[in-house]
């Protein structure tokens, strides 16, 4: 009903209460927005990950994973609050794919609890989780949805972490083990599976800035968890292949386009170096077996504990690439400088780096920039990014099919009393039509891109910053769980429905 009524009240408004400001600084030409046009089949679709929305921490045998750990300690999240219920989504997924589906989505990509399936990480699976899945599955496919499995969005079992985390070379073997157990059990109805979403983050974040759980602060625990995690992603791939012919296989990186602070060659280089490391690091490994230059001298071989033979582990051929888009980084060298202890991530993931760049190995520096406006998540608007990463990414890997896994900005916009409970999320709106301009433009130069997923269907639990961000297309009232389509969701949905903006 509240989709129906948006859809009366918006029809030749939609996006008029926040017209596209001429000066600011990486705005797009709204001439660029009119002629957009995306191609028959293209694949429109929402992203969410199984803590930010399920809830049902504890229910039908599901085990303790490490942000369960993380919200249940106190001073971790902002506010205090938990992932407990988030959007409840584990007893309210009929009523949110009924919300898809009525915005026209054809694909919804989601992940699956790793600790709902095997509650310590190992053994034989727990029935009533993969039960669960299987409804949920089935609902997608009943709706016309396609469902794009993420196996992995970060929810560790905490039995898993309790022997080493990831950068105990074994959980590369647990995981595949875990992979071919969904691929057993859902194969004959996924057919669009990944293993992890973000990897690099996973790492990095976990291991080395300490910004998320375990929240670890040790390069080398970072190399070493990279490397397993490059191990498990081509373990999963192979027990994926085995366990269904159906299906295939691809990623969900994060990616940042770099661009160098100066045009020396040392600032170009080290944009080289962040590109390498944060955008293609697991995506080299699997394509071609091998890490990419993505260090100051000799890849620290010894420290991630690579073994001979690994560069045969490590390829696994992707069916398609996925990676997310947000912002972008301005990246310096820091090469000659005496390293310190390197860099941080705060809320808004912006990396704040002390003498000697991000870390021992890399070197370089890398700031998100404010020369464009910020949403109210932090993070600058700059939609010229989205070209500018998707052409790379082609031409560097031979014009790959690609998937945009996650792209979307965080707005605090409400219901509006006034209008009815109406939520006028205009600045969403504009963002939206930016990027995907953008996007457009780059298959208009040749890109293969079949499939872009809005971050996020509805407002969620959003990891260390708890109820403070909203990124959804639809709003959460956490008090009573109501869901209200904003303005954003009703534009998208006729998005999805003519492959064209300017609606």
């Amino acid at each position: 009903m509240a989709a129906a009524a948006g859809v009366a009240l918006l029809r030749g408004r939609s996006y008029a209460d926040v017209p596209a400001p001429r000066d600011v600084p990486g705005a797009v030409p709204e001439s660029l927005i009119a002629q957009a046009r995306f191609p028959d089949g293209f694949l429109w679709g929402t992203a969410t990950a199984s803590y930010q929305v399920e809830g049902a921490w504890n229910a039908d045998g599901k085990g303790e994973s490490i942000w369960d750990r993380f919200t249940h300690t106190p001073g971790k999240v902002r506010g205090g609050v938990t992932g407990d219920v988030a959007c409840d989504q584990y007893h309210r997924y009929e009523q949110d794919i009924a919300l898809a589906k009525r915005l026209n989505q054809k694909s919804q990509r989601f992940s699956i609890s790793w600790p709902r399936i095997q509650p310590s990480g190992t053994g034989a699976p727990n029935m009533k989780g993969l039960d669960h899945y299987s409804r949920f599955v089935d609902t997608l496919l009943a709706a016309g949805i396609r469902p794009w499995c993420t196996m992995y969005h970060w929810d560790l079992p905490q039995a898993l972490e309790d022997r080493g985390g990831w950068p105990n070379r074994e959980l590369a073997n647990y995981f595949a083990d875990y992979a071919g157990i969904l691929a057993k059990h859902l194969g004959d109805r996924i057919t669009v599976w990944a293993p992890f979403n973000m990897p690099w983050a996973i790492a990095f974040m976990g291991y080395a800035a300490g910004a998320a759980p375990p929240c670890r602060t040790s390069f080398s625990d970072f190399l070493k968890a990279a490397h397993t995690l490059a191990l498990a992603q081509a373990g999963a791939h192979r027990a994926v292949k085995a366990a269904s012919p159906k299906a295939t296989f691809g990623s969900a990186y994060e990616m940042a386009p770099a661009y160098p602070k100066t045009n020396s060659d040392e600032d170009r280089a080290a944009a080289a170096r962040y590109h390498a490391m944060n955008n293609v690091f697991f995506l080299e490994a699997a394509t071609h077996g091998r890490y990419p230059k993505a260090f100051v001298g000799e890849p620290p071989y010894d420290v991630m504990g690579f073994k001979a033979g690994d560069e045969t582990l490590l390829r696994a051929p992707l069916d398609w690439v996925g990676f997310h888009f947000y912002t972008r980084r301005i990246v310096s060298d820091a090469s000659k400088e005496q390293f310190v202890h390197g860099g941080s991530f705060s809320g808004t993931e912006i990396e704040n780096n002390s003498p000697g760049g991000r870390d021992p190995y890399t070197r370089f520096r890398a700031a998100m920039p404010t020369e464009g406006p910020l949403t109210d998540a932090g993070l600058e608007v700059w939609p010229r990014g989205m070209y500018d990463l998707v052409t790379q990414i082609s031409r560097e890997y031979d014009h790959p099919t690609i998937e945009i896994t996650e792209s979307g900005c965080g707005y605090l916009d409400g219901p509006d009393e006034e209008q009815n409970g109406r939520i006028p999320d205009g600045r969403r709106i504009q963002w939206y039509r930016e990027v995907l301009a953008e996007l457009a433009r780059a298959i208009a130069d040749g890109a293969r891109v079949r499939a872009f997923h809005a971050w996020t269907l509805l407002d969620n639990f959003q990891w260390a910053e708890g109820y403070t961000e909203r990124y959804g297309l639809i709003y959460t009232d956490f008090r009573n769980q109501q869901r209200t389509v904003k303005d954003s969701g009703l534009w998208y949905g006729r998005v999805a429905a003519s492959n064209r903006l300017d609606v």
